[in-house]
């Protein structure tokens, strides 16, 4: 009794208690739909909430406001009668929107692991589970890192805008695979068993409809975007199989018994843990609905149907979806424990906001975002791609975008992936990414005209082989883009240009202890300006003959090996001088290079060249709010 009198308290402390506000429906998880939507009387549900404020008189404001707690089971789709609406938290306390439901009677299944049967059989896609907030791993075989099979695909892939595949696979091709001799279990279970095959920048994920073990084949299904051994990647592992079961804080979905398999954490009592387990794919999908807010609440759990996610694991929806929403403002959310995306809206979405959000624990990406003058601002993301590690922090693309002041960590692919006409992309702090694929970036544009990469810091960028990992990538078919005043720290390939014209790379400083390479394979009409080059190792600019214009860059090599690589496509076609025009070699004498102060000494040549010093603290999130994109004190 006395929480539902403080979870009223805190949904009222602003409201006259027992009277409806003009335009303001009230829901609370102590509430009943029975109820009128009042201080006093809140409804349980945002459905019924949703409801009510369509009875609203025309053109009144309308808003819902949450109650502390957590609201189960939260799937709901906003329309045309929707537009206007505000949905947000006024009080002190948290509000949940959970689009999962409580799985509870647990019981032990044997020495260290528990299950608890789901409620019904045979309607469940279980891809998640939560436990006491956490995002549990699931099963995995095996426990770390790849198996390698046997299967081959001598295919050559003539590029994305070349047409793909020089012959289209069959499908025989892209559901076969062969493995090795003593790589799966003997007995293992095709049931629940499901498989992720890598790619090159993706991967597949399938299910396992035969398993041929005299002759070690594996039938999957549905068909993979790519087949097994394409680009010369043989690898892939086992998911939610009881094999992968390895330690505490893993589990299964037995669909043979209809049950979730858990190995509780050292000292977790079973019979207290809250499990949610869910039910939902999207928990809040804006289909119709104008100008909507959300604002200042928490959304968690969700599940992903087994399909092929594609490229950048697309195919996934959002805990938030975006389907017809112009103008849409998301501020201040905190989305965790989602197995798609947090925010998707792909389909030319217009004019939305993305604010002050928090993002995290996604087994897909964090905001996929398409369409036309779309701001993305002061958002942290991290954590994404647990479960389809081609999935990004940021990806979409469209005219007149801005990313800016995000603050990015832990990503298994590129962390940002835009395209589009005059997007600006700035002041964005990336780390850590690019930790199991390849052919990525830390910012990475496909086909962008007239875009601008800005004042961006990305540092720590380990480079895992195949086609490499970079800090600024222009891709196929950019032209007319900028890449300039940004910061690369340790990564070996600060700059990589694939199949791109005339753009400028000018005013950046790019740090890498050990070798340095900047590539421009199949480029033309590239300028560098005003670049400070720092290497410890050799610098290499590979495609030096695709450079037109150089211009008062500083260079150096600890080493004091600076060289150019000459490319007839992709091959080298010889060795010639890397430095050209009127390029300085020297040390810039950075003050603190380790603590990053990177302002030069007296004597440094970037004095003398009229380099400006770049200073990274602006990048990432700032302490203010961001209101219609520009930093502000609250």
């Amino acid at each position: 009794m006395l929480r539902k009198w403080i979870s009223g308290y805190s949904v009222a402390f602003l409201l006259i208690l027992g009277a409806r506000v003009t335009g303001q429906v009230i829901v609370s998880p102590s509430g009943d739909d029975s109820n009128a939507g009042t201080p006093s009387k809140p409804v349980a549900s945002l459905a019924k909430a949703i409801e009510l404020s369509r009875s609203l008189s025309p053109g009144e404001p309308k808003r819902i406001v949450l109650g502390e707690g957590i609201f189960f089971d939260t799937g709901v789709t906003l329309s045309s009668a929707d537009s206007g609406l505000t949905v947000e938290t006024k009080g002190p306390l948290p509000s949940t929107l959970s689009g999962g439901v409580v799985l509870g009677h647990w019981e032990k299944d044997g020495d260290r692991l528990w299950s608890a049967a789901l409620p019904t059989a045979g309607t469940w896609d279980i891809r998640l589970l939560q436990v006491n907030g956490r995002f549990c791993p699931r099963a995995r075989f095996p426990e770390q890192g790849t198996l390698t099979h046997s299967t081959v695909f001598d295919v050559l892939w003539m590029s994305t805008t070349g047409g793909g595949w020089k012959r289209k696979p069959t499908e025989q091709e892209l559901t076969t695979l062969q493995y090795k001799s003593g790589d799966l279990p003997a007995d293992l279970d095709i049931k629940n068993a499901e498989i992720t095959v890598f790619h090159m920048w993706d991967e597949s994920v399938a299910g396992i409809t035969e398993h041929d073990a005299a002759n070690r084949k594996l039938k999957l299904s549905p068909s993979l975007g790519h087949p097994p051994g394409a680009f010369g990647v043989q690898k892939y592992c086992l998911w939610n199989v009881k094999q992968g079961m390895t330690r505490p804080g893993q589990w299964y979905f037995d669909r043979t018994r209809n049950r979730i398999v858990y190995w509780p954490l050292d000292g977790e009592d079973m019979r207290k843990v809250a499990a949610i387990v869910p039910t939902k794919h999207v928990i809040i999908r804006i289909a119709g609905a104008t100008n909507v807010t959300l604002r200042g609440f928490s959304m968690a759990v969700t599940t992903v149907p087994l399909i092929t996610g594609g490229f950048a694991a697309g195919a996934f929806e959002g805990a938030v979806q975006l389907d017809r929403a112009e103008g849409a403002t998301l501020s201040n959310l905190n989305i965790a424990n989602v197995a798609g995306q947090a925010i998707k809206g792909m389909n030319g979405q217009n004019s939305i906001r993305v604010l002050d959000c928090d993002l995290s624990s996604c087994g897909a990406g964090g905001v996929y975002l398409s369409g036309a003058n779309n701001l993305i601002s002061n958002t942290v993301i991290h954590a994404v791609g647990l479960m389809f590690p081609s999935a990004m922090a940021i990806n979409g693309g469209g005219a007149g975008c801005r990313l800016s002041h995000n603050e990015i960590y832990d990503t298994p692919y590129s962390a940002i992936a835009f395209g589009g006409e005059e997007v600006v992309i700035e002041n964005n702090r990336i780390s850590d990414c690019m930790k199991v694929l390849h052919d990525g970036a830390a910012i990475y544009c496909f086909g962008a005209k007239h875009t601008t990469l800005r004042s961006n810091y990305a540092y720590d960028i380990v480079d895992t082989g195949g086609y490499g990992a970079s800090a600024y990538y222009l891709d196929e078919q950019c032209e007319g883009c900028v890449v300039e005043n940004n910061i690369a720290l340790n990564v070996a390939r600060p700059s990589h240009n694939h199949m791109a014209t005339n753009n400028v790379i000018r005013n950046n400083v790019f740090i890498s202890k050990g070798d340095m390479r900047l590539t421009f394979p199949r480029c033309a009409e590239y300028r560098l300006e005003h670049n400070i080059l720092y290497s410890t190792g050799t610098l290499t600019f590979e495609g030096i003959n695709n450079i037109v214009s150089w211009s008062k860059n500083l260079v150096y090599s600890k080493t004091g090996k600076v060289e150019g690589i000459t490319l007839k496509e992709y091959s080298a076609a010889g060795t010639v001088p890397g430095v050209s025009g009127d390029t300085v070699v020297g040390d810039p004498q950075f003050q603190a290079m380790d603590h990053l102060d990177l302002r030069y000494g007296r004597q440094s040549p970037a004095v003398e060249l009229g380099i400006k010093p770049l200073d990274a603290s602006m990048a990432g999130r700032v302490s203010g709010k961001v209101k219609d994109g520009k930093e502000g004190k609250q």
